[in-house]
């Protein structure tokens, strides 16, 4: 929920999803699902949980309605929202931040004011500032001014809000009217309102706000389906298809993020980098995951999507409040919440 206050009431009605009317050749059963059930009952604090099969709901829990924080996932709806931009020569990946005029109060170094575009959106400025909410990964962060930008791939969210201020100054707009043009009204959001929107601003630290979003589990799943359907909507083609693959291509590699996060070949659960999306790479062990990639966010925000089985996943969970859980820490929620996926989202013939 938004923190203070309730949710504003929806601007317009949406559009629901269909419901699966029949199990029949989807590779669920009732007995999974209510497996399923209590597996999330007895191992997770889930507020809210959706799975599409092709593109009709099959499974739902707890409160798909609650306009709730998703974190980090704000990032990958962030590179959704640069198609549009790039492709119309608006944003210039490879300008720099320097030519762009991005500069902060203590200065940024020569070196860095020379880091592109690209290497803000897929976290390798190589601009270890400290950004002005949380997310900045003192394990993995070196001596500014150490690396030159697209060396060193490191998870800092100074990055991802210069790439949301780069979007508002490029767009002339702000990130919430964008998501709202882009996003909410085209795929037929049915709890948004721009007014439960809002930024996280910390000027002691950094001039660039966090644009934090809050969005509910049944919206965040249209946006999973519309990465599915590789950017078409109801015939029309909301988002490049060309944009949908570079944005979940990968930029860093397996090897490096396991590097980052202390994991390695054997790990159960392993990811590559691509720009603002985490990509699935264990699949040899679960080969219904090859190409599947996700969202993912503090505190147990998902928007998961499974090419191969026309699958969408998304996760709402309760966000801790004494504990600083990392993204990609490793902690229980998201060992449990793939744990959860690689034992009930899977095809029956696997």
């Amino acid at each position: 929920m938004l923190q203070g206050c309730g949710p504003d009431k929806p601007q317009f009605e949406g559009v629901p999803f269909e419901k699966n009317a029949t199990f029949h050749g989807t590779g669920f059963n009732q007995q999974r699902l209510d497996s399923l059930t209590q597996f999330i009952e007895n191992n997770l604090e889930t507020t809210g949980m959706l799975i599409l099969k092709d593109g009709k709901i099959i499974y739902e829990y707890g409160d798909i309605e609650d306009v709730g924080y998703i974190a980090s996932c704000r990032k990958s709806v962030l590179s959704i929202l640069y198609g549009k931009y790039v492709e119309n020569g608006t944003i210039d990946l490879d300008q720099t931040i320097g030519e762009i005029g991005i500069d902060e109060d203590e200065g940024l170094l020569d070196i860095e004011k020379t880091a592109t575009v690209d290497q803000i959106i897929n976290a390798r400025s190589g601009i270890f500032y400290q950004p002005a909410n949380s997310g900045y990964d003192e394990n993995n962060i070196l001596k500014r001014g150490s690396v030159k930008p697209g060396e060193y791939f490191v998870y800092n969210n100074w990055d991802f809000n210069v790439a949301g201020y780069i979007l508002e100054k490029k767009s002339g707009k702000s990130i919430y009217q964008e998501l709202e043009e882009q996003l909410a009204i085209p795929l037929g959001f049915q709890d948004w309102n721009i007014k439960n929107q809002k930024k996280k601003t910390n000027k002691s630290k950094s001039r660039y706000p966090a644009y934090h979003m809050y969005i509910s589990a049944r919206d965040m799943a249209k946006i999973g389906q519309l990465m599915l359907n590789k950017g078409k909507w109801n015939g029309e083609q909301i988002v490049s298809e060309e944009w949908i693959e570079k944005i979940t291509t990968t930029v860093t590699p397996t090897e490096t993020v396991n590097e980052r996060y202390g994991r390695n070949e054997s790990s159960p659960f392993q990811f590559s980098y691509g720009n603002m999306w985490w990509l699935v790479d264990n699949f040899k062990n679960h080969p219904d995951f090859e190409g599947a990639y996700t969202a993912s966010g503090w505190g147990g925000q998902f928007i998961t999507v499974i090419p191969k089985l026309n699958i969408v996943v998304v996760h709402k969970y309760k966000v801790p409040t004494l504990v600083n859980w990392g993204l990609m820490s490793g902690g229980v929620g998201e060992n449990t919440y793939w744990q959860l996926l690689y034992d009930y989202i899977k095809s029956e013939n696997e």
